[in-house]
């Protein structure tokens, strides 16, 4: 998708919420002061914002005065100083929250959920950090120790995002799993650490099936063919963090605002949707009715494999 096709629908998107947002907000305290429309739109702020999560550049700063203000100088005539779109930032997240929400991908049945962390220093630096003090936390990993947080992801077979949500680093991966799985139906994916009796009970009462692997320590017990060949395909939802990671940019420790961190969070997942082509399994239609048969009928498709 074009950065012309992406200005537009952000700006179709600011035409309809804004006015809905602005009768929500707070007139301000010094009524005296002027409100005056800035330059750059939001829809332009936001746009210029996600361009960066699709570009080679590993620095806003570089991106925004060697490539925004010398090649899209036509594209943006207004723009701004760095400095001062940097104050704007802050302004475009709540519009940005919103339109990620409208970015979700649908529910087909078939779900994948992990969680991975994101960094915001080395952990020889903990003691020395104060952009995040008192908000990350230590956590742990198959990869070890780190400071900072988790983001956990919900992803359909085609690789759209369905749900997201960001804890502290030492939050359990099962503890927001109930909030996030709101709305969803048919089988969930995850890892061992996802494995709870209780968790899987809560969840199938509203029609959601956790499917997961066990421990060494754990007995075995039948598995549909049809959940296992889908949970080898787990590693979908690998691909898509490492995406986030290598090309959205969503993990570093540069970060010098809480505010401007998440809007980069926030805007490395609106620039994952716009990618030409997702992660994705592409099921058809038809594969899914033969799924949801032989998910009916698992009795003639079972191996010594195990759910919870």
């Amino acid at each position: 998708m074009t950065r012309l096709e992406i200005f537009c629908q952000v700006d179709d998107f600011c035409l309809w919420f804004v006015p809905r947002w602005e009768r929500h907000m707070l007139p301000p305290a010094d009524r005296t002061i002027r409100q005056r429309e800035g330059r750059l739109c939001l829809s332009e702020v936001m746009t210029i914002l996600m361009l960066f999560h699709r570009s080679n550049y590993r620095t806003f700063k570089h991106f925004y005065q060697e490539y925004v203000c010398v090649s899209l100088r036509a594209d943006f005539p207004n723009l701004v100083s760095y400095q001062r779109f940097i104050e704007l930032v802050p302004g475009a997240f709540v519009p940005l929250c919103a339109y990620l929400q409208s970015r979700k991908g649908e529910v087909t049945g078939i779900a994948f959920v992990d969680s991975t962390s994101l960094k915001v220093c080395h952990n020889r630096r903990i003691h020395l950090h104060r952009v995040f003090k008192d908000l990350a936390q230590r956590g742990k990993t198959s990869l070890g120790w780190f400071y900072g947080f988790k983001l956990h992801l919900i992803i359909n077979d085609q690789g759209e995002l369905l749900a997201f949500k960001v804890t502290p680093g030492n939050v359990d991966d099962r503890t927001p799993l109930p909030d996030m799985t709101k709305g969803l139906y048919g089988k969930l994916f995850g890892d061992k650490g996802y494995l709870s009796q209780t968790l899987f009970e809560r969840l199938y009462e509203r029609g959601l099936h956790l499917v997961t692997k066990i421990r060494q320590n754990m007995k075995n017990r039948l598995m549909p063919l049809v959940d296992k060949l889908l949970l080898r395909k787990r590693a979908l939802i690998e691909t898509v963090n490492d995406q986030l990671k290598n090309i959205s940019q969503i993990e570093h420790s540069r970060h010098r605002s809480v505010t401007n961190a998440m809007v980069n969070l926030i805007t490395g997942l609106l620039a994952y949707t716009f990618q030409e082509k997702l992660p994705s399994l592409h099921l058809r239609a038809d594969d899914l009715n033969e799924l949801a048969f032989a998910g009916e009928h698992h009795d003639y498709f079972a191996l010594p494999m195990v759910t919870l």
